[in-house]
């Protein structure tokens, strides 16, 4: 009589599906090819980096040129690329016209509607593993956009979701996202706190207040001494920060 097979547990079966995932795709071929080598520069750059690694939700807030974006896209493409669990990078932005309008009034498919907010996440792709490789992971959807009106009813399993211009997020919509973190996902809010577009609730404030004692979120606060991209910058913010005082 021959022997009955174990029945797989559900954690077994996620890890054989992971395996298949990653032997047996083309955005897992893509990835192996990649090469992604960024080198901290300021300690808070170093805590950011950390946490993306050992949290579940980082929250980064900082003046421009700190450095913020690029290297949550390079360590979501390090994930990615690294453990099998992890099937896309989600890029998150609220987003409307100069007349204030959702983007369903754009024209063209969801991908042509987001484009013209998607620029400074595909340069810094671009920037991390070249053009050739970025476009094709957008074409195989490991990199994708979603604007918040979409993410309503909506579970985001084994993805990297990184949220951009959190400041300008409602505290309704931070809670709408939050909560549509899935299993095996991470999940990553950028901005600065100072440069709310909109009059209302600061999404990023309201993060970094109320959440920097839970243990599997990570908050990061980034300064002018951060600033990396152009030392000028540095000056720039120091000019405006006096007027505001």
């Amino acid at each position: 009589m021959g022997r009955k097979s174990k029945r797989l547990s559900q954690e077994e079966q996620q890890e054989v599906e992971a395996w298949i995932y990653q032997n047996n795709t083309e955005e897992t071929r893509m990835t192996d090819t990649m090469t992604v080598n960024v080198k901290c520069k300021t300690e808070n750059q170093k805590f950011l980096v950390n946490s993306i690694k050992t949290k579940e939700i980082t929250i980064c807030s900082g003046p421009a040129g700190t450095g913020k974006t690029y290297l949550a896209c390079a360590e979501a493409l390090k994930l990615i690329k690294r453990y099998a669990k992890y099937k896309k990078i989600v890029i998150v932005k609220s987003v409307t016209t100069l007349k204030n309008e959702e983007i369903g009034f754009l024209k063209g498919g969801l991908r042509e509607k987001m484009e013209p907010f998607m620029f400074s996440f595909v340069h810094n792709f671009e920037k991390l593993v070249g053009q050739a490789i970025t476009s094709r992971l957008r074409e195989l959807k490991t990199i994708e956009e979603l604007p918040i009106a979409y993410m309503r009813g909506i579970n985001l399993d084994r993805s990297i979701i990184i949220i951009d211009e959190a400041q300008n997020i409602s505290q309704e919509n931070i809670r709408t996202i939050m909560t549509r973190l899935g299993r095996d996902s991470k999940m990553i809010f950028l901005g600065d706190e100072r440069q709310q577009d909109s009059k209302g609730h600061n999404g990023l404030t309201f993060l970094m207040a109320h959440f920097k004692d839970i243990d599997e979120i990570g908050c990061v606060q980034f300064n002018k001494s951060d600033v990396v991209r152009n030392p000028l910058i540095a000056k720039i913010e120091r000019v405006f920060d006096s007027l505001q005082t």
